[in-house]
């Protein structure tokens, strides 16, 4: 069953050299949320454009966020039909409840919300992302049902992060994909 890529950058976009980006070159199944406002992002807003993505794809998804566009995948699946999602990578989530990590234009998207997602999912955090602990992440992962994954200090995952590609992600994907084949069966 062919799946679409559901690229949902977070705050800022995943512009050139980041590796969403280069996943969206790189796969031809892979599409990407946009945005109106990249750098001060309401709640409401950004779920109207992830919810009319989600709509306009005819084939199962597996969503690629990152960042801040975790707690955004998360909003998502708490009020909508998630019958289309197949899956979700949930990259480096933003702690949008935590002044210390987070800038505070976003966290309009606090609380997180915690329902376990009805999904199959994979949380992927760094040692040493400055958005939030591992711990923290590893704690969303469990309440979340998500497998996790702590890939080492590589900072947020993002552009500074040179990641390119991002093979080890690539994998975790693979994995991701062999667990949504398994459950289907």
């Amino acid at each position: 069953m062919k799946h679409t890529l559901l690229i949902v950058p977070g705050l800022g976009d995943s512009t050139t050299g980041h590796w969403q980006d280069n996943w969206l070159q790189h796969f031809p199944n892979a599409t990407k949320v946009v945005q109106n406002n990249w750098n001060q992002p309401q709640l409401e807003d950004w779920l109207k454009n992830l919810d009319a993505t989600i709509n306009s794809i005819e084939t199962p998804i597996v969503i690629v966020a990152h960042s801040l566009a975790v707690s955004l995948v998360m909003h998502w699946s708490q009020k909508n039909d998630t019958s289309k999602i197949a899956g979700a990578l949930l990259v480096a989530p933003a702690d949008v409840e935590s002044p210390e990590h987070t800038p505070e234009e976003i966290w309009n998207f606090a609380p997180i919300p915690l329902d376990q997602l009805k999904y199959p999912s994979i949380v992927i955090t760094s040692a040493n992302d400055p958005y939030i602990s591992a711990k923290r992440a590893e704690f969303l992962a469990q309440k979340w049902g998500s497998d996790f994954y702590n890939v080492g200090p590589k900072g947020h995952l993002n552009l500074a992060s040179q990641l390119g590609l991002w093979e080890e992600g690539q994998q975790i994907l693979e994995n991701l994909l062999e667990k949504i084949t398994k459950n289907q069966k």
